[in-house]
């Protein structure tokens, strides 16, 4: 299936390791072009040959720390967008719990709810120019269902479902598509669920024996679902919350 995304301009907050970083080589593979950011310089330059060796689209990778405030991120957002020529396409991928810090409610306030809020603001007027704009919402199933402990992480993460819910309707008479993908455990080497094994084994061997395919999660699992829902490739699924878990949450959408 052709995606339609070849020479789409493609800005992610994230993107250096994990489901970013596997998103962000499909939609080069695809043929667009994707600008990314990360706290670590060192990780940018590898994403950014990792990156580079999936497809000929152009990538741009830049040091940017959400904790510098938002200034500096709006000011990020604006010269990735002019880098590109434009932004058709806008996945809100930073996280308080790439950070280790999803009880922490200052940081996940800022990382999960305000970083794509003052990315709307700022890239609203592109994505409308685009014709075929889209954002993505990267929230996670513990906004669905009671899951470990209450956090920051997991309120927060429900409550953007809501505003990407809400969003999707006030923009779409500009042509923007508004949706969230919810992935379950996802297991990778850096990633959260690797940290469970290793230092809280009993918590990692209960959740995958709840698994109904018996099995976590693979980042490019999640990542392809990423890349389809952004891509003008589902033009008529806004307001839409794709969960990719495996089976593992225990509830019935309507």
């Amino acid at each position: 299936m052709d995606l339609g995304l070849k020479g789409k301009k493609v800005i992610m907050n994230g993107g250096a390791h994990g489901l970013g970083l596997h998103s962000l080589k499909h939609f080069v593979a695809e043929g667009a072009d994707v600008a990314f950011m990360s706290r670590k310089e060192d990780k940018i330059e590898a994403a950014k040959a990792t990156i580079s060796a999936a497809g000929s689209g152009k990538v741009v990778g830049d040091v940017v720390d959400l904790a510098d405030g938002p200034d500096a991120y709006k000011a990020w957002l604006a010269k990735a967008r002019d880098a590109l020529g434009g932004c058709d396409i806008f996945v809100h991928m930073a996280s308080s719990s790439g950070a280790g810090a999803t009880g922490d409610w200052q940081k996940t306030l800022d990382m999960d709810i305000m970083a794509a809020v003052n990315a709307v603001e700022v890239l609203t007027p592109a994505l409308a120019e685009s014709g075929t704009g889209s954002i993505v919402f990267m929230s996670s199933t513990a906004a669905l269902e009671t899951f470990i402990a209450p956090q920051a992480f997991n309120a927060l993460k429900a409550a953007l479902i809501t505003y990407g819910s809400q969003l999707s309707q006030a923009l779409a008479a500009q042509k923007i598509r508004v949706n969230c993908v919810s992935p379950g455990a996802i297991h990778y080497g850096d990633g959260n669920w690797e940290t469970i094994k290793q230092h809280v084994r009993p918590l990692f061997d209960a959740t995958l024996a709840k698994m109904p395919l018996g099995r976590y999660g693979e980042p490019d699992e999640v990542a392809k679902a990423v890349v389809f829902v952004a891509s003008p490739a589902c033009p008529y699924m806004t307001g839409a919350n794709v969960v990719v878990d495996g089976g593992f949450t225990q509830r019935v959408q309507f």
